[in-house]
């Protein structure tokens, strides 16, 4: 079984991930995960940190020769901005963060010892191990990318998005928006929202492409792909809400306007779907979408409680982004990856790559009766 486990605080010496049930013989390259991380730190409306933060993989374990070797991978970065025991106490908590549900379930006297920890700084190690997900998916040229298409109350429109230019997005395009009008107008509209001391939220689209069908299962709830990559999404900071497909829209039509017809060869004209159906992937791309919140810390900060006194007060303020539509786009990619790696495992099972290949390639051989 594919599991992984991180370790660290925002600003403690290092962030730590265990990655176990890998198997051996995928090459690994480490300027592939490190310029996944840098894609992480990329994006307009990034706050300061971005600027001190240079992240770089460092793997100790689970590695011979750029090759996997089958036992647990560790992982490990370092914080540059390693200040824990510096910074001060925070009493003012934030509306929307975790620090109240974290003061009053562990009984802290200070919410420091909560936000460091529900931090997204975690998930950078998040981002590192998706890669190496990654590495091993498109070692059966399966692709997982992500764009941007809602940034607050502005949207591309759906008859504007082509697979083939999401996957040309490069670093030119900081907002990770395939619509460069409708990325003009983001970029001003996070400049005003900075202006203003707010935060801006979005919706970001995660495609993997090269999937092939039979993935998950329907026979369990927790077996079904769409569970696993729905909490695996919501798992991510400021993350509020998933949808699959046209899952949102769908439930006000009618189903004769909404299931995606099967012609002879298993072809669909459309993917309404998303790739999953009855939690199991059907051949299509699989697309899924997150809704990320604005984040809870302000520039022009909101009321709240002092939690020592009870007084009402302004809530903290600490150093931070307007917007990280974009970033969670590429966390949002890992989060994929890795479900779907570990989908992808437990269908094709072996502790080596050779035996994962032939594996997949006698299971394709046998459906492939179906597309022709």
């Amino acid at each position: 079984m594919l599991r992984f486990l991180t370790a660290g605080e925002s600003h403690g010496e290092k962030e730590i991930a265990i990655l176990e049930g890998f198997p051996a013989g995928i090459k690994i390259s480490i300027d592939f995960i490190n310029n996944e991380l840098k894609r992480r730190q990329e994006g307009y409306g990034r706050g300061p940190r971005m600027k001190i933060e240079k992240d770089k993989v460092k793997i100790i374990s689970g590695i011979k020769k750029g090759e996997t070797i089958g036992s647990p991978i560790a992982i490990m970065i370092d914080n540059r901005d390693f200040s824990i025991e510096k910074l001060p106490e925070v009493k003012n908590v934030r509306p929307g963060h975790a620090d109240l549900p974290g003061v009053l379930k562990y009984g802290f006297n200070d919410a420091r010892c909560v936000l460091e920890r529900a931090s997204a700084r975690e998930t950078v190690t998040r981002v590192a191990v998706g890669a190496i997900c990654k590495l091993l998916l498109l070692e059966f040229n399966i692709n997982v990318f992500s764009h941007t298409i809602g940034l607050g109350n502005i949207k591309v429109q759906n008859n504007k998005i082509s697979i083939a230019d999401i996957k040309k997005l490069t670093k030119n395009s900081d907002l990770r928006c395939i619509d460069k009008d409708v990325e003009k107008k983001m970029h001003k509209l996070i400049d005003k929202t900075k202006k203003d001391k707010d935060t801006l939220g979005g919706i970001i689209e995660v495609i993997s492409e090269g999937i092939p069908p039979g993935l998950g299962s329907y026979v369990q709830y927790d077996k079904r792909l769409d569970t696993k990559l729905s909490g695996a999404l919501m798992s991510i900071p400021s993350v509020k809400a998933v949808e699959i497909g046209d899952g949102i829209k769908n439930a006000l039509k009618l189903g004769s306007k909404v299931h995606d017809e099967i012609y002879k060869g298993v072809k669909r004209k459309t993917n309404r779907a998303g790739g999953l159906e009855g939690g199991v992937t059907n051949g299509e791309n699989l697309i899924i979408r997150a809704y990320v919140k604005p984040i809870s810390t302000l520039m022009k900060p909101l009321d709240t409680i002092n939690i020592d006194t009870g007084e009402e007060t302004e809530a903290v303020k600490e150093r931070s982004d307007v917007c990280v539509v974009p970033s969670a786009g590429v966390i949002g990619e890992s989060m994929c990856a890795i479900v779907i790696a570990e989908s992808f495992l437990e269908k094709f099972g072996g502790d080596c790559l050779q035996d994962i290949k032939e594996s997949y390639e006698h299971y394709i051989t046998r459906i492939k009766r179906f597309f022709n």
